[in-house]
């Protein structure tokens, strides 16, 4: 390793150390920091975002980036130094597009909106949210064009999330998933007019649900002297080190499943954050690769072994004993069938293994549309409330229960959306292998068994850190690119089977 590389990896040291610092303040602002904090904490956050990117973006940082890409391209640098500096410069190119006082305004305008998002929501009142939103929209506008685009606003923001990704590589999988899932729900619907809403209904001790989520961590194998386990209003997961990850759940007293199933799916964002490797730490080889690929990681986890039959045959005795009314009297078949209960609801988080990417479409269409210029912030409900009549088959009550449900736009994280569909994708491609390549695999999570699993997906996923873009990680782990065929084969033979599905309308 050269002198000139090392300085530039201790470089790229020092400004993760510092994101981390502002990550820091963040994990803080949702779970632990009294809500008169918020001004000065939004004050605090922007500042150090601001010297994050004057850092990353200084002449003395250009210059040592050039003389390493010019090094890389003649061939002078070692594979993972070349790999490096390719994805370093990716970025920089990329930031050194924003100014300082963009960034900084960006970053105060959004600290700001969450608690402005989260009173709306509280009240249900989008128009208490509607200014702010309105200067978010301008600004990711902006920043879409400092960043420049070929065909779409929206491609610039998708970059941040998924690269090389654009709308238009999206949009096939997006419009294949909705010509199967609509026909596919309604035939559900028709079949489930007697299922029992009520069946997990219960009183929940909120002490002893945080104590059976400690306990399922502790089985699936989230080691606790790596990670923590908080809760915050939007279950989220945040990683500042291999050493040093955290996770966040929700509870609620009536719905023992609202923790347990998000508490699983944090739990496999983990899982990939602490498999990524320590020596590469700072680099982009110690960095996860996508919002989609991390996604495929705590959707396989939810809902490949989550919502499984081995899974719960292992953990159902325990949530038995934890919560004996009402679960010691369903039998383990009503229990399971009723676990993989389809029905269009309102809130996407809270949506079955079915519904939620139409969830997803939803958004993606909207935000698209905001982006583009060609949707008027103010009929944002009125347009949110008709797609999920016409996709769902639902009525949208109030702004809470629709358009304020999300956090994700307060934060200004345009173009995030679809990456919840892609993981899902990605998860039931890499599961699908995964049950082909790791004997018995169904076998060892009924006995509560997930080491070769995590394994497997540690040594295919997680310790390449950003060496392959996600075209090549997926083609490597599964021998093919990513396609909907997994998916869509999953949701027809489990949920087939659960509503005995056998006319033409489900596809099978």
């Amino acid at each position: 390793m050269s002198k000139k590389f090392l300085d530039f990896k201790n470089a790229l040291v020092e400004l993760t150390h510092l994101s981390s610092a502002t990550a820091l303040l963040h994990w803080d602002l949702e779970t632990h920091m009294p809500p008169a904090g918020g001004a000065v904490r939004g004050k605090t956050i922007s500042l150090l975002s601001a010297l994050v990117h004057e850092k990353f973006t200084s002449p003395e940082f250009e210059a040592l980036i050039t003389e390493l890409k010019e090094a890389s391209d003649g061939g002078v640098l070692s594979d993972e130094e070349a790999c490096v500096v390719r994805e370093v410069w990716r970025d920089f190119s990329r930031e050194k597009k924003l100014p300082k006082e963009f960034v900084e305004d960006l970053s105060q305008v959004t600290s700001d909106a969450h608690h402005i998002w989260a009173d709306a929501r509280m009240k249900s009142d989008f128009s208490l949210f509607l200014p702010t939103l309105k200067k978010i929209i301008g600004l990711k506008r902006k920043q879409a064009d400092y960043y420049g685009y070929a065909d779409s606003p929206y491609d610039a923001l998708l970059e941040g999330f998924e690269q090389d990704t654009t709308s238009a590589d999206i949009e096939p999988l997006f419009s294949e998933l909705k010509d199967f899932l609509i026909p596919f729900i309604k035939s559900i619907a028709d079949r489930d007019k007697k299922s029992q809403d009520t069946l997990f209904d219960g009183n929940f001790e909120i002490a002893k649900q945080k104590a059976f989520c400690h306990d399922l961590l502790e089985h699936i194998g989230f080691p606790f002297d790596r990670g923590r386990l908080d809760e915050s209003a939007h279950p989220f997961t945040q990683g500042f080190h291999p050493s040093d990850v955290r996770i966040t759940t929700r509870y609620d007293q009536r719905n023992v499943f609202y923790s347990i199933l998000s508490t699983i799916h944090e739990a496999g964002h983990a899982l990939y954050d602490m498999g990524l490797a320590d020596e590469h730490f700072g680099t982009p080889l110690g960095e996860s690769l996508s919002l989609g690929i991390h996604e495929s990681q705590s959707r396989l986890w939810e809902n490949h072994v989550g919502r499984s039959r081995a899974f719960w045959i292992y953990m159902y005795p325990r949530l038995a004993r934890a919560f004996p009314q009402p679960f010691a009297d369903i039998p383990f078949n009503e229990f399971y069938t009723h676990l993989n209960r389809v029905a269009p609801s309102l809130i996407r988080t809270e949506a079955d293994e079915v519904t939620y990417n139409m969830h997803i479409v939803i958004r993606l269409e909207i935000e698209r549309e905001i982006i583009e210029g060609t949707l008027n912030p103010e009929n944002i409900p009125e347009v949110w409330n008709q797609k999920v009549k016409n996709y769902l088959g639902i009525a949208v009550p109030d702004d809470a229960h629709g358009v304020l449900q999300d956090v994700h736009w307060s934060g200004g994280m345009f173009g995030y959306f679809p990456t919840y569909t892609l993981g899902n994708l990605y998860a039931a491609q890499l599961y699908a292998t995964a049950s082909r390549e790791v004997l018995n695999l169904e076998e060892e999570i009924a006995k509560g068994s997930f080491d070769h699993l995590r394994e497997w997906l540690r040594t295919r996923v997680h310790i390449h850190g950003r060496r392959y873009a996600q075209d090549a990680l997926i083609s490597r782990a599964t021998g093919e690119k990513l396609t909907a065929r997994y998916f869509t084969e999953h949701i027809q033979k489990k949920y087939g089977e659960l509503y005995q599905l056998t006319d033409g309308s489900s596809g099978l």
